[in-house]
């Protein structure tokens, strides 16, 4: 995603990987956006709109919200500290981008082209 909304996983020992498990919903085929919001952020719905449109235009993503008020465990072992917080996950399920604020659509189809 863009330089000042990207916060770097390379060189982030070990690299974190989530599953459905934890994330309660089914990791996409190809890779997975998993948005943390919460109830009266704006730029969430924003955010939604655009990871459920780019989620639609690639095949084999899946977009997976999570309420991070809701999720307070996962959200301290992911360091989440605002919404909306993107995560781009590969296909295992390992974190290689990850973003906080409303990103730009041509930068959502560019961190997923790491994990794809």
């Amino acid at each position: 995603m863009s330089s000042d909304q990207e916060a770097a996983v390379d060189g982030a020992t070990p690299r974190q990987r989530l599953d459905a498990a934890q994330l309660g919903a089914e990791l996409g085929e190809r890779a997975t956006l998993v948005q943390f919001s919460s109830a009266f952020c704006q730029p969430c719905r924003a955010t939604r709109r655009r990871l459920v449109e780019v989620a639609a235009m690639v095949e084999g993503v899946a977009h997976i919200e999570i309420d991070a008020e809701a999720h307070l465990t996962l959200v301290r072992r992911l360091d989440i500290t605002k919404t909306p917080t993107v995560l781009v996950l590969d296909r295992a399920g390992e974190v290689v981008r990850r973003a906080s604020g409303q990103p730009r659509t041509v930068d959502v189809v560019a961190a997923l082209g790491r994990a794809i």
